[in-house]
């Protein structure tokens, strides 16, 4: 099967998600379209035309897909559409999260030519995975996006393509909210650029003031990479009590997995 645009559709607060789609795309020789879910999330139904190839990148919080993402992704519809289902996780697990995105995708009428789980720096523990995805990573991506081409192109047509297992389990692991979530410091400018970026309109900047709503805060971190001031972080006597055990648990490197 040949295909004549990609869809790249993703969502990613602090820039490694993007980085790794867009690794993939730069290397798939057609014309790709960009649909930046932290920006744009998806409120009506999006079709895919059979021959444009979708490339879906996704985050794991907490080993499953993020709810706001959820619901933006089902409005993503498919017509016998070939697909590249990937999340991005920092470094601890993926439990559930790629499962439940390649089963999210043939649901709506996709078929997964292939998926993966790739590493990068953790959100909110940046110590861990501090650096990646490196450049072992990103040969890894652009092997796997170079397969994963090969594949679609042999296949003589969707109905003649074989399913293939991603590891996960179902029922998914209870999804959980995080319980940290970012502040601003007494150095806040009250710009308004963190309330501006986030997702879920969790920020409120007064005259005096920038205030979270941590019922609706999703934890991503959106706010903290836009912040000027690095004024946004996660901060407090508890946070850094968790963030050394995590560090100590979680620094040994996690390898990429990929399933074709």
């Amino acid at each position: 099967m040949q295909f004549g645009e990609t869809e790249l559709v993703y969502f990613s607060a602090t820039g490694t998600t993007r980085k790794v789609i867009e690794t993939i795309g730069k290397n798939l020789s057609v014309r790709s379209n960009d649909h930046n879910l932290l920006l744009h999330s998806l409120k009506e139904d999006l079709s895919i035309a059979q021959d444009h190839l979708t490339v879906v990148a996704m985050p794991v919080y907490n080993g499953r897909l993020p709810g706001y993402c959820t619901q933006s992704l089902a409005h993503l519809k498919g017509n016998k559409t070939p697909a590249i289902a990937v999340v991005v996780y920092g470094n601890r697990e993926y439990d559930d999260a790629l499962l439940e995105l390649k089963t999210l995708l043939e649901e709506n009428g996709f078929f997964v030519i292939g998926a993966a789980a790739f590493i990068a720096r953790h959100s909110i523990f940046p110590q861990v995975a501090t650096d990646r995805p490196d450049e072992h990573d990103l040969a890894l991506i652009r092997e796997f996006t170079r397969r994963c081409a090969e594949k679609l192109q042999a296949l003589t047509k969707a109905d003649a393509f074989v399913p293939f297992q991603v590891k996960g389990n179902f029922p998914y692991k209870e999804a959980r909210s995080v319980p940290m979530k970012p502040s601003s410091g007494d150095d806040c400018a009250l710009c308004g650029t963190c309330a501006q970026i986030c997702p879920v309109n969790a920020i409120t900047v007064t005259e005096t003031a920038t205030r979270t709503d941590e019922n609706l805060c999703m934890s991503c971190g959106a706010c903290i990479n836009a912040c000027p001031s690095e004024s946004r972080q996660y901060r407090g006597a508890d946070y850094e009590k968790f963030k050394s055990k995590f560090i100590e648990r979680f620094s040994r490197r996690k390898e990429p997995e990929l399933f074709l």
